[in-house]
Parts: structure tokens; C-alpha cells; sequence
């Protein structure tokens, strides 16, 4: 079944006149949708940030928003309320101070889906969620706004208390300037599925595959300096995923040695991927879907050490492996922070 695809002319604006957003958070995503925004419409909406007093809020400042502590207050006074900080802390922010002030016929906008598809805020049936999730750092959406172009962006309604969440939802993705290029229609369920995959599943596969390459070529007599430059350090992953993109994930092989095309062709249907299989379809199922993630993530902070203090036990770590000793050798011979 093929997702539904929405562009500019599918997205009127009107739905965003004369009301007040609101945006929790003012990171990377956090400015470039605001700043977006406030220039898509004119005469421009009251846009209003509200984050704690730091390095964001200041340049939120600078940036010409009105800025806030008060979440209370300005949960009172939004019509749209962009949900865009951490999701670890969103539940607690949102359930102790802000859903009690909010607007019965607010519309709740999250760029992931993680605290909707579990169920971790406390939100009126009257409410509107809507789901607006750029695929690209907050600096490319804000970039490939100013240069008239689109980004990839996910769009769901998630619960529709007003019956026009969708009309918001259209109207939101045309605002952050993502349907240029077309909107995807999805689900809280299908981004969060997809996006804990990737980092539980995917990228963790590359990153121990890389790991025993590692220590097979070390092994094997290879230099550290010929293996981090051949493996990474050179760019070339970067270019090959650049080319999948623009040309395609099979297709960009075309642009690699016959030797290469060969070898990587017929190696990839002799890999035995009999134990992989197994191990995604459980880490989808038993991690993922099901919760036990989340609980284990989410409990971090509440019951265990706390995320900060866990992610440096697991960065300590991975320092250990051969490739990470490998290559900060390699950095710091070539002078390399």
C-alpha cells in the first residue's frame, strides 16, 4: 500500500491565521520551524518560545521571538503548541506543566512519535495531535528553506478532538516549508517503529560489523592508518549513501569498479542473514513495539543513574574496541582532535 503524498497546492495556510504557536524547545528543529514559519505567512503568526533561560532562549531573542519561563502561562495563550524538546523529558514537562493550563482546542504538534504511539502524555480527547517530523537535522530544513527547496517530512493526525486536525496538520507541513518536495503521510506507530529499528537494529549491525572488520584486517597485518582512511576516514561511505540517494540504493553501484560492482553484488546474496533476520524481527517485536525500550529508556532517569550517566558508561566503552583505540592513534599522529 502506497502513503499519501501532499504538496503545496494540497496545504492551504488558513487554518494558521490569527493564531498563536507555541514552541517548547528551541534547539536545531526548534528554530528552523519557527523561523520558517514566521516568514511562510504574512502577516506573520504570534509565535511564542518558551524554553528555560539559556544559551536557546537568548537567541531566540536575538532571533525577534517573544520568550517565556512561565510554561503554565503560555499553555494557556496557545492555539498550536509544538512539542520540541528531548523525548525523555517531554512527559513530565507536558503532564506537570502544561496540559493543565492547555487549551481544551489546542493542537499538539510532535516531530516524533515516540510519546503518542506509548502513550506517555496526558492529553484532553478534545485536542488535536498531529505529528510533523522533518527527516533532516534542523539546521537542512531551515537551509533548504531559504533556498526554495523541500525536505523529507512525515505527516499523521494522530487524534482529531476539533475535527480539523488534518487542515492543520496540511497547513503546519506547507509552514515549515516541507511540502515543496511532498509530505509522507504516516503514523506516530510506523515513524517510531522505524526510527528505534533503525538505531536499535540497523545502525548497531554496521557498527559491530565495521568493529570485527576491524580487528579481522588489523589482524590480518593491515595498518591503522590504511584501515580508518579505507574503512571511513577517507569519505567514501559518505559519497556512496550521497549517490544512493540521488541515483538510487542499487543503482549507484554503477558508479564503482567492475571488480566492486561484482563483489558487492554477489556477496550480498551469499551473506547468510539467517540469525539477523531473527535478531530485527525480536528487536521489533520485543523492543520496540512492544514497550520494553521505552520503559527501559524512560526509567533511566527515574529509577537508574540517569541517561547523561549511562551514555558515558557506553561511550567508555566503545572506546575499548580495537577500531576506537585504532583510531585515536591514527588522530592524533595526524594531529586530529
Amino acid at each position: 500500500m502506497s502513503a499519501r503524498l501532499f504538496y503545496d497546492k494540497n496545504c492551504p495556510l488558513d487554518s494558521l491565521k490569527g493564531k498563536t504557536i507555541v514552541f517548547i524547545g528551541y534547539g536545531n528543529q526548534g528554530r528552523a520551524q519557527a523561523l520558517n514559519l514566521s516568514e511562510q505567512l504574512n502577516p506573520a503568526p504570534k509565535i511564542i518560545i518558551a524554553n528555560i533561560r539559556d544559551s536557546y532562549s537568548s537567541r531566540a531573542e536575538r532571533d525577534g521571538f517573544g520568550f517565556t519561563s512561565d510554561w503554565m502561562q503560555v499553555a494557556a495563550e496557545a492555539d498550536v503548541l509544538f512539542l520540541l524538546v528531548p523525548d525523555q523529558v517531554q512527559p513530565k514537562l507536558f503532564n506537570d506543566s502544561i496540559a493543565p493550563s492547555l487549551k481544551k482546542s489546542a493542537c499538539i504538534v510532535v516531530a516524533s512519535g515516540y510519546n503518542v504511539f506509548y502513550k506517555y502524555l496526558n492529553i484532553a480527547d478534545s485536542n488535536d495531535i498531529v505529528m510533523v517530523a522533518p527527516r533532516m537535522i534542523g539546521t537542512s530544513v531551515r537551509s533548504r528553506y531559504e533556498s526554495g527547496e523541500g525536505f523529507p517530512c512525515f505527516v499523521s493526525v494522530e487524534q482529531n478532538g476539533t475535527g480539523k486536525a488534518w487542515d492543520m496538520a496540511l497547513a503546519l507541513s506547507r509552514g515549515i516549508g516541507a511540502t515543496k518536495g511532498g509530505v509522507i503521510e504516516s503514523s506516530a506507530r510506523e515513524e517510531t517503529l522505524m526510527d528505534l529499528f533503525a538505531e536499535q537494529a540497523l545502525w548497531p549491525t554496521i557498527i559491530a560489523t565495521f568493529n570485527e572488520a576491524y580487528s579481522t584486517l588489523k589482524g590480518l597485518g593491515c595498518s591503522d592508518e590504511a584501515l580508518v582512511h579505507e574503512m571511513w576516514m577517507s569519505k567514501e561511505p559518505a559519497e556512496i549513501f550521497e549517490k544512493a540517494a540521488e541515483d538510487g540504493f542499487v543503482k549507484q553501484l554503477v558508479h564503482h569498479s567492475s571488480v566492486s560492482q561484482y563483489g558487492q553484488l554477489k556477496g550480498s546474496f551469499e551473506v547468510d542473514t539467517t540469525a539477523i533476520k531473527k535478531e530485527f524481527k525480536r528487536i521489533a517485536e520485543e523492543r520496540v513495539l512492544n514497550g520494553a525500550f521505552a520503559k527501559e529508556f524512560m526509567s533511566l532517569d527515574k529509577d537508574g543513574p540517569g541517561v547523561e550517566k549511562k551514555l558515558e558508561e557506553l561511550y567508555a566503552k566503545a572506546n575499548e574496541s580495537e577500531l576506537a583505540k585504532g583510531e585515536a592513534r591514527v588522530r592524533e599522529r595526524l594531529g586530529l582532535k
